[in-house]
């Protein structure tokens, strides 16, 4: 399907790529990333404007945000309890469940690019459980917009040479991911006495 999808960029173009963001932020399965960088290349080339290629693809992740989150508000805790059937769909409930239980605000913006798979789960659960709407959009607009930027950006700064663009990013996100896993087990030991006096008392007890 992205062979065929990747095709229809010169014909479709920005439609495409807004139809594109939109649908995979709904955990349909759409190659999202892969469009947005081959959309950077066509600017790199001028076949492309590049404000309007990252705007397509920010609007269309922004518009499928709110789908999901009316989705979560209307249908309920119910829904996501069927949802919930499937094991895979469960796991990843649960990391997005525990993420907004834990970081609100935060958790919404970095799944929006940093952990996107969870993105379409946060979403539902932000609905359901009442999150505020508005808090919801702001951290899910900016969240969209870096989102856009990193891969229309870095394909139009390697030109659209996929490989190259998605290693470079991969290798990125990952170092970002991993700096932020250090400072939050830094935060948890220095930040939280609470939670170093639990586990020495649990050493000492051992």
């Amino acid at each position: 399907m992205t062979d065929w999808l990747l095709a229809l960029v010169p014909q479709y173009g920005l439609w495409l790529l807004a139809a594109t963001t939109f649908l995979s932020c709904l955990a349909l399965p759409f190659p999202a990333s892969i469009l947005m960088l081959t959309a950077g290349g066509f600017a790199a080339a001028g076949d492309m404007v590049l404000w309007q290629a990252f705007a397509a693809a920010a609007t269309g992740g922004i518009a499928g945000d709110q789908l999901g989150y009316f989705a979560g508000r209307g249908l309920g805790a119910g829904f996501l309890a069927r949802l919930r059937s499937d094991p895979a769909r469960d796991r990843l409930l649960a990391r997005a469940d525990a993420l907004m239980d834990r970081h609100g605000l935060v958790a919404v913006f970095l799944t929006r690019w940093l952990f996107s798979p969870l993105g379409p789960w946060v979403n539902l659960i932000a609905g359901s459980t009442g999150y505020g709407w508005l808090r919801f959009t702001c951290a899910g607009v900016a969240g969209e917009m870096v989102w856009a930027g990193l891969y229309v950006g870095t394909g139009y700064a390697l030109a659209g040479n996929i490989a190259a663009a998605s290693q470079a990013l991969g290798s990125a996100l990952g170092m970002i991911g991993g700096a932020g896993a250090v400072l939050a087990l830094g935060y948890w030991l220095f930040g939280n006495p609470h939670g170093v006096a639990r586990t020495s008392q649990h050493r000492n007890s051992g």
